[in-house]
C-alpha cells in the first residue's frame, strides 16, 4: 500500500516539485541568515566571542555583527566621531572596546547607550582635544579607560562622572596642563581608582596639600614623571615622602623627574629633581610636608592621639600589627599601657608622654593576597609648659633686639637732620664779611697770634706773620704795575714789637726775619 502510494506520488510528480521548493526555502533562509545580525562581517575576522576589524580603512562600524561577541577591535581605521548608537547593534555581553588609531576628535553624550557593559574601552592615539561632561556616564561598569597619545587639553569636572568602579585611567602623552584632582576630592571622586597614569603632559605645579587627604592606596598609583614642574620645596617633599614609601611611579621613575626655575620658564636649564638634593630645601619645609601625608605626628603632653595605619592593601582581611620604639608588639584588641590597635590598623595612645617619643611600624598583612607592607610613623611629644617658658624667653630677647635698633635708627635720623648748627653758620658768614671788607689794600695786615697756652707758648718763636696785598690802581701814570704802597715815601710800620721768646733747642725757626720786608726806594 505505501509503495503504490510511493509509485503514485513520484508519477504525479509532487515529490519533484515538493524538493525543489524545499531547496528554494533552504537557500532563502541562508541568504537572509547571512546578512541579518549575528553573522560575521565580510571585512572582520570573527573567533568564538571576538571580532577583530584592524586596518580595513572603515569610517563606521559593521551593522551585522555577532550579539553575543565579548571583544571587539576597531583599531587603526578612519572613524572620525562618536555619536549616539555609532555601534548600530545592542551589545550587552560587549565589555572589550578597542578603536586606538583612529581618528576620533569628539565624543558625544549617549555615544555609549548600546555598549553599557564596557569594563575595557581604548581610545588611545586619536585627536581628541575636549573631555565634556558626561560623556561616559553609562558605562557604570567600565574598569579601564585608555585616552593617553591624543591632543587633550581641557578635562571638565563631570567627564568621568559615574565611573564608580574605574580602576586605571591612563592620560600620558597630552596637553593637560592641570591635575584632575576632581578624581580624588568631591563628590565624585573615584574612590576605587588606584592608578592614574598623566606622565609627559604641561602639568606645572601640583595641589600638594590637597592630596594629602588622599589614601596611599589611591596615592602610590599616581604617575607624574615627564611634567614641566616649577622647582618647588614642597613638591620635592611630597615626592621624597612617595620615594621613602617606595611607590613605584616614584622609584621607577625617578630619573624622569626634573624641574625648571620660575626664573627659565623655557626650560633652557632643567634640573633633576630627585638627585642629591639639589632643591637645598629646609628641613623645616620638608617636615611640615610629612606632617600633612602622616608621616610626623606633633602631640602634648596628656593629649589623645590617634594615628592612622595609611597601606596600600588596607582591604578586607588585611591585618594589622604595630611595633614601639621599644620594641614591644601591639596588636589589635590588646590593649597595652596607654596604647590600643583598632582593627582598621589605627593606633590610639590615651596619654601621651614624653617616653612616648620615637619611630612606630606599622605592618600591614594580608594573608590571602601574600602582601605585606611596612609604614614608619614619627611621634614627637613635647610638654606644653617647658616650650611656652622657652617661647617667651625667645620672644623678649627678639623684642629687646628690635627695641635696640628702632632707637638707633631715631638717634641716627636725629643727628642727620636736627644737628644745631646757626651757631657755625653765623661765624663762616661773619668771616667772610671781615675778608671781604678789610682795610685799605696797601695797608700791611698783621695778623695776631692767638691766645694760646702756656706750654704751647714755649714751643712758638713769638715772631709776626707780615702780609702784603698788592694793590691794583687802575690809574694812567702806572700803566697798568702793581704799587705796594699808596707812597713811595712813606712807610707804615705796623708790625707790633713783642718780646721774643725763647724757644726750646728742638723749636723750628720762622723763616721770616725780625725786621719787615721794605722794597727798594
Amino acid at each position: 500500500m505505501s509503495l503504490n502510494w510511493w509509485t503514485l506520488l513520484t508519477q504525479l510528480g509532487v515529490f519533484k516539485v515538493n524538493c525543489k521548493g524545499l531547496a528554494c526555502l533552504l537557500v532563502f533562509t541562508v541568504s537572509v541568515c547571512g546578512s541579518a545580525p549575528g553573522m560575521c562581517p565580510a571585512a572582520c575576522i570573527c573567533a568564538s566571542d571576538i571580532v577583530s576589524c584592524t586596518n580595513k580603512n572603515l569610517t563606521r562600524v559593521p551593522g551585522n555583527l555577532y550579539k553575543s561577541m565579548k571583544r571587539l577591535d576597531l583599531s587603526y581605521n578612519r572613524i572620525g566621531i562618536l555619536e549616539p548608537e555609532w555601534v548600530p547593534v545592542l551589545s550587552e555581553k560587549l565589555n572589550t572596546l578597542i578603536v586606538n588609531h583612529n581618528s576620533i576628535s569628539s565624543i558625544s553624550a549617549g555615544s555609549f547607550s548600546t555598549t553599557p557593559n564596557l569594563m575595557y574601552l581604548d581610545l588611545s592615539s586619536n585627536s581628541l582635544k575636549t573631555l565634556s561632561s558626561p560623556v561616559f556616564q553609562e558605562l557604570k561598569e567600565l574598569e579601564v579607560l585608555l585616552l593617553y597619545n591624543n591632543q587633550i587639553t581641557q578635562i571638565e569636572s563631570l567627564a568621568f562622572g559615574g565611573l564608580y568602579k574605574l580602576q586605571k585611567l591612563y592620560l600620558s602623552y597630552n596637553l593637560v596642563s592641570h591635575f584632575p584632582l576632581d578624581l580624588y576630592v568631591g563628590k565624585l571622586k573615584l574612590t576605587d581608582l588606584v592608578l592614574l597614569d598623566i606622565s609627559f603632559n604641561h602639568i606645572q605645579t601640583m595641589p600638594v596639600q590637597r592630596l594629602s587627604s588622599v589614601p596611599a592606596r589611591q596615592l602610590s598609583g599616581i604617575y607624574l614623571h615627564g611634567n614641566p614642574f616649577y622647582c618647588d620645596c614642597v613638591l620635592y617633599s611630597m615626592l621624597i615622602f612617595w620615594y621613602q614609601r617606595h611607590f613605584s611611579s616614584v622609584v621607577d621613575f625617578k630619573n624622569e623627574y626634573s624641574c625648571l626655575l620660575q626664573s627659565d620658564p623655557r626650560g633652557h636649564n632643567q634640573l633633576p629633581l630627585l638627585h642629591d638634593n639639589i632643591m637645598n630645601c629646609s628641613e623645616s619645609t620638608v617636615n611640615s610636608s610629612f606632617q600633612a601625608f602622616g608621616f610626623i605626628h606633633d602631640a602634648q603632653v596628656g593629649d589623645r592621639l590617634i594615628v592612622h595605619c595609611d597601606s596600600r592593601i588596607g582591604d578586607t582581611g588585611t591585618q594589622f600589627v604595630w611595633v614601639s620604639p621599644d620594641n614591644r608588639l601591639l596588636e589589635p584588641d590588646r590593649e597595652t599601657n596607654n596604647f590600643k590597635v583598632f582593627p582598621n590598623g589605627s593606633l590610639e595612645i590615651t596619654d601621651a608622654q614624653l617616653e612616648n617619643s620615637g619611630l612606630y611600624s606599622c605592618i600591614a598583612i594580608n594573608k590571602k593576597r601574600l602582601l605585606n607592607e611596612t609604614i614608619e610613623v614619627r611621634i614627637n611629644v613635647s610638654n606644653f609648659t617647658v616650650n611656652r617658658s622657652h617661647a617667651h624667653e625667645a620672644f623678649n630677647t627678639a623684642f629687646t633686639t628690635l627695641a635696640a635698633c628702632v632707637a638707633s635708627i631715631i638717634l641716627v635720623l636725629l643727628y642727620l637732620y636736627l644737628t644745631p648748627c646757626p651757631c657755625q653758620c653765623k661765624a663762616k658768614k661773619k668771616k667772610r664779611k671781615l675778608n671781604q671788607s678789610s682795610a685799605h689794600p696797601s695797608i700791611l695786615n698783621s695778623t695776631l697770634p692767638q691766645e694760646l697756652p702756656a706750654d704751647e707758648k714755649k714751643a712758638s718763636t713769638g715772631k709776626r706773620v707780615v702780609f702784603l696785598e698788592p694793590v691794583h690802581e687802575p690809574k694812567q701814570s702806572q700803566n697798568g704795575k702793581v704799587k705796594l704802597f699808596p707812597n713811595d715815601s712813606v712807610i707804615t710800620e705796623s708790625i707790633l714789637k713783642t718780646a721774643r721768646t725763647k724757644s726750646d733747642s728742638d723749636s723750628v725757626n720762622s723763616v721770616f726775619s725780625d725786621t719787615p720786608f721794605m722794597p727798594p726806594a
